[in-house]
């Protein structure tokens, strides 16, 4: 619900929504069934029926031929692409949302229950989805905007840590890469930190899960910018006869200050994708990365840590 790009009834609210109630609308109109639309746009018929559910954003092009296989007038055309262009770039405050619910962890959670892999840069705060308990809820007691309470403050730890559940499901895949600062950021003392980083360092064995660290002495290809996740959906792309590569339906979140952005336009995804690359050129991974925390660690151990 943060910032989503649109929504459906099923519970994704907003411009997306709306795009997807009026593309299902007009093809029930024209008669023609989702198999036989799906054979003239070139898609599978699952992915006509996720971007009438509003679980799959069409791109501008796709809506264009939308509208006008199932006999849309210009009219129509013009004003789907509007909803389109705005569906790409709606953001939904922050504050609105947490005033509907005391944490977002479940609705992060099903938002990654959607995909088979994500790939998650964080340049200043250990990535929730390795964060330790303590760790965890040092870091909401930072948000001040709106406080949690006693009670939030557990359910959101107990989410958080829900979540973590899915590093050790078979199928799924977790790549992070965390810069050194954002490894050495601590909201608690040197003793949580050493933890934390334990904590890292023992996931980034698992087979599913990698994890590159960026050194803060690494010859820069790239900005590090702001952090991001992108979330592609291998399992929709591998057996629906999507005609797309494995980022057909990919978009990325950016938690910024004040909302959450999701983008979904191909081009802008492609964007981030790009600047994955370049930042893992200056990432250590593996025996490395596991070297480099080990470092960190004794480092933070030689300033009184243990």
């Amino acid at each position: 619900m943060i910032a989503e790009v649109g929504g459906h009834d099923n519970g994704v609210n907003g411009v997306r929504g709306q795009l997807a109630s009026e593309l299902r609308r007009l093809r029930g109109m024209s008669g023609i069934s989702g198999r036989d639309l799906a054979a003239r746009l070139g898609i599978s018929q699952s992915k006509v029926s996720r971007i009438e559910s509003g679980a799959t954003m069409p791109s501008l092009p796709e809506v264009t031929a939308w509208v006008r296989t199932v006999s849309g007038d210009d009219e129509t055309e013009r004003r789907l692409i509007a909803i389109t262009e705005a569906a790409f770039t709606e953001v939904q405050a922050w504050r609105a949302a947490l005033r509907d619910r005391s944490h977002l962890q479940d609705e992060t959670l099903e938002r990654e229950s959607r995909t088979s892999r994500s790939q998650t840069f964080q340049p200043s705060v250990v990535p929730g989805l390795l964060q330790t308990a303590e760790y965890a809820r040092r870091v909401f007691t930072l948000f001040r905007e709106i406080p949690y309470g006693p009670a939030e403050l557990a359910a959101a730890v107990a989410g958080r840590l829900d979540r973590q559940l899915a590093l050790f499901q078979e199928g799924r895949r977790f790549d992070f890469l965390i810069t050194e600062a954002a490894l050495r950021w601590r909201p608690g003392p040197p003793q949580l930190l050493l933890a934390q980083l334990d904590r890292v360092a023992s996931l980034s064995t698992l087979d599913n899960v990698r994890i590159g660290v960026i050194p803060s002495d690494a010859e820069a290809v790239t900005y590090t910018s702001h952090g991001f996740v992108i979330f592609n959906d291998d399992r929709e792309a591998a057996g629906t006869g999507d005609t797309g590569s494995e980022g057909s339906d990919s978009y990325v979140t950016v938690d910024l200050i004040h909302a959450r952005l999701n983008v979904t336009g191909p081009d802008d995804v492609e964007l981030y994708r790009r600047r994955w690359e370049l930042l893992s050129e200056m990432a250590l991974s593996g025996d490395d990365a596991r070297a480099f925390l080990a470092r960190l660690a004794a480092d933070i151990r030689g300033e009184g840590g243990s």
